[in-house]
């Protein structure tokens, strides 16, 4: 039987057919006897069938899954114990209390099992003989149980073997990583097809030769020199090495590479496993792109300028160098936007990227911050006069004209700037100078540079506590209205006035619109602010109303930031004239023409709202921005009221004169009234007359009033002559 059986083992015959020759063996020793081999499952819980050729088959397969214990059947409890069991009798013996009947079905009266055991001790299964009255042992069965076991336990441990070997071949052949292995040389010995699918390379391009001629190049001797010094001392290094194909392309590569020892505990070879991560790096690379540079221009954003800015200012204070920062917006972008739309836009900031970057040196840093700010880091500066140099280069580069299908746009630039370390050395602080200093440029003209001084400093600061008082104003009372007259030309009589804003701080005295409206549309504020007006307008045009008995249109102006708002709410105004009783045509708003170019639907809405209401509406400030000549119509616009730069020259500008009578008529046309700001002499009136405008407003008639003091005005002025 041995012999037989090894020499099967030899030839690599299948555990089916070793198992089943093991058995016919022993059968044909022990006359009047019925072999199993029962095998136990990968979590050593249960027994499977391996072979029983003599048992009926029912037999076999009801104890199949049988799970090992103590007390379950002859070999469930040879399998838990790891030690013999004979059963001389099943009928009588309790280890067979469960499973009695099914023997007694099967016609089995005794079963002797043999634990199977590996050669480190675990059990592999059992092996039984079974007949058919009760008997047990002798010494020479004994030793056949024994030595049949044995060969069964050499063909499963070789079976477990070969099969994990041929799962070793198929992850080594199959995997997605690439697998090199070398010699405790580094000598490469042996690689898989996922390798020279990844790097071009077949073993017989690489065997024999060194790992290095893998190397990409990128890395220094010593980077390689600390991998192999780790795998040396701990057996393992693992990170991202560039490698080269055999087409000469340098790629990412994930590496794991771990030394194998023999059992002196030498390195007897190094196996290298690897995946390409071009993928990965590109992405990452994407990622790390989006998350730094602006995606319209290229350009640093501001996250990516911060990180450059506090790099900057370290090696200025280290080296002892200046640095200037310049903080560059464009003058009047969004009228560019808003009459020829988004997508000039872009291109015009695209272009002015370009104008920027053009004025700088490599070593400089050109961001963009959003919107159509820019800034620029100028470091390692000789003195003040380099940095003013550059940004009178890049004003003069922004001022040049723009070309867009065939028509010159005009755009300048407002910059401030500010040096490190003589006005500060951080990066929160520098970028706040700069900041003020680019708003002097704004408000002081435009198309300018700015220096930051200390005196813009108390100036910022006393915008941000006027903001944060603001913020309250409206809750505390602290804002009141002052009413303008508007005069009929003809009969100089003051049916209209315009409600214009003033804030009494208690603090500062009154603070002029001109001071804090700007700040209010900038923060938003405009539109709660803007709510109290409307309301307190509406509340006395209607105590005029009730107290002279005849009607005073009052007109209120509007911010665009109102229009464009979510806050405001139109329902909630003509609810609110409705509780005071009051007649809508006894309020009127005035939006600025900017609002008309390229309006959104949900401006529209909102116009149209106010037109179906029976609110009127003027056009203020006509004829200094883009005319919106098209749109007067369409929108339903009431009046226009002429800027007061064309009535202050009159008398002495023909031209001014010839444009004044030019709106007249046109908005005659149409069927609008004109009203005439800022008229100061009788001259003005006079001519103003002659060209048939209908209403005049300005100091001619009355500056702007108080409450009280239009009451008056309104006594004398509707007094019968």
């Amino acid at each position: 039987m041995r012999q037989e059986t090894l020499e099967l083992v030899a030839k690599g015959g299948s555990l089916e057919e070793i198992l089943a020759q093991v058995i016919a063996s022993a059968e044909s020793i022990l006359s009047n006897s019925m072999c199993s081999i029962l095998l136990m499952d990968d979590e050593g819980k249960h027994l499977l069938s391996g072979s029983a050729p003599s048992l009926p088959g029912f037999f076999s397969k009801a104890i199949s899954g049988v799970e090992i214990g103590m007390g379950v059947g002859s070999c469930g409890t040879a399998a838990y114990t790891g030690e013999r069991v004979v059963v001389e009798n099943i009928a009588s013996h309790p280890y067979w209390a469960n499973f009695k009947d099914l023997a007694a079905s099967a016609g089995l009266e005794s079963c002797w099992s043999e634990p199977i055991h590996s050669s480190s001790g675990k059990v592999l299964g059992t092996f039984a003989i079974y007949r058919t009255q009760p008997s047990t042992p002798d010494e020479q069965e004994i030793v056949l149980i024994e030595r049949a076991a044995n060969l069964v336990s050499i063909a499963i441990e070789r079976f477990h073997a070969e099969e994990e070997l041929h799962l070793a071949s198929s992850i080594y052949k199959n995997t997605a990583e690439a697998l090199l292995v070398t010699d405790a040389s580094n000598r490469i010995t042996a690689l898989n097809p996922a390798f020279t699918r990844i790097t071009g390379y077949t073993l017989d391009d690489l065997r024999g030769r060194d790992t290095s001629v893998l190397h990409s190049g990128r890395h220094s001797a010593d980077f390689y020199q600390t991998i192999w010094e780790n795998v040396a001392l701990k057996g393992f290094w693992q990170g991202e090495v560039w490698n080269r194909r055999k087409n000469g392309e340098a790629f990412p590569s994930w590496l794991t590479v771990s030394a194998i020892h023999n059992d002196k505990g030498d390195i007897q070879r190094h196996v290298i496993m690897g995946s390409d991560i071009t993928d990965k790096v590109r992405t990452d690379e994407l990622v790390w792109r989006q998350a730094n540079y602006d995606f319209l221009t290229n350009l640093p954003n501001c996250y990516m300028f911060q990180d450059r800015l506090e790099q900057e200012i370290r090696a200025s204070l280290s080296h002892g160098s200046l640095l200037a920062l310049l903080f560059i917006d464009l003058d009047r972008f969004k009228d560019v936007n808003d009459s020829l739309g988004h997508p000039v836009g872009d291109q015009l900031l695209i272009k002015a990227a370009g104008r920027i970057s053009d004025c700088v040196r490599d070593s400089d840093t050109v961001a963009r911050m959003g919107g159509d700010e820019f800034t620029v880091i100028l470091p390692r500066l000789t003195n003040t006069t380099d940095g003013e140099k550059v940004a009178e280069q890049i004003i003069s580069a922004l001022a040049e004209p723009y070309t867009f299908n065939g028509e010159s746009i005009y755009v300048q630039a407002s910059i401030g700037i500010t040096f490190c370390p003589d006005d500060a050395s951080n990066v929160d602080q520098l970028i706040s100078n700069a900041d003020q200093a680019m708003y002097a440029s704004k408000t002081s003209g435009r198309n300018r540079l700015s220096y930051f001084t200390q005196s813009l400093h108390d100036e910022a600061r006393k915008r941000l506590l006027l903001i944060n008082d603001m913020r309250s104003a409206v809750e505390n009372g602290q804002f009141e209205l002052h009413f303008q007259p508007i005069v009929d030309l003809a009969t100089g009589k003051a049916s209209r006035a315009e409600a214009l804003i003033r804030w009494n701080h208690p603090k500062h005295g009154m603070i002029s619109p001109a001071e804090f409206i700007p700040l209010a549309e900038e923060t938003g504020l405009i539109v709660g602010i803007g709510d109290w007006v409307f309301r307190e307008a509406g509340f006395q045009a209607k105590r005029w109303c009730d107290l002279f008995g005849t009607g005073i249109q009052v007109s209120v102006n509007m911010s665009p930031i109102q229009f464009q708002s979510n806050a405001l709410n139109i329902s909630d105004w003509l609810d609110y004239l409705k509780t005071l009783e009051l007649d809508a045509k006894h309020l009127s708003i005035e939006i600025t023409e900017g609002l008309l170019l390229n309006a959104s639907d949900d401006v529209k809405e909102k116009l149209l709202r106010f037109r179906d209401a029976g609110i009127q509406v003027a056009i203020d400030d006509f004829g200094v921005g883009y005319s919106a000549l098209s749109y007067l119509k369409r929108f339903d616009i009431d009046y226009l009221k002429i800027d007061q730069s064309f009535i202050q020259n009159l008398e002495t500008d023909q031209n001014d004169l010839v444009l004044s009578e030019a709106i007249v008529i046109m908005a005659h046309r149409l069927g609008l009234n004109v009203i005439a700001e800022g008229v100061e002499t009788q001259a003005q009136r006079q001519l103003l007359l002659e060209i048939g405008c209908d209403y005049g407003q300005g100091y001619l008639f009355s500056r702007p009033l108080s409450v009280i003091a239009f009451e008056d005005f309104l006594t004398k002025t509707l007094e019968p002559d």
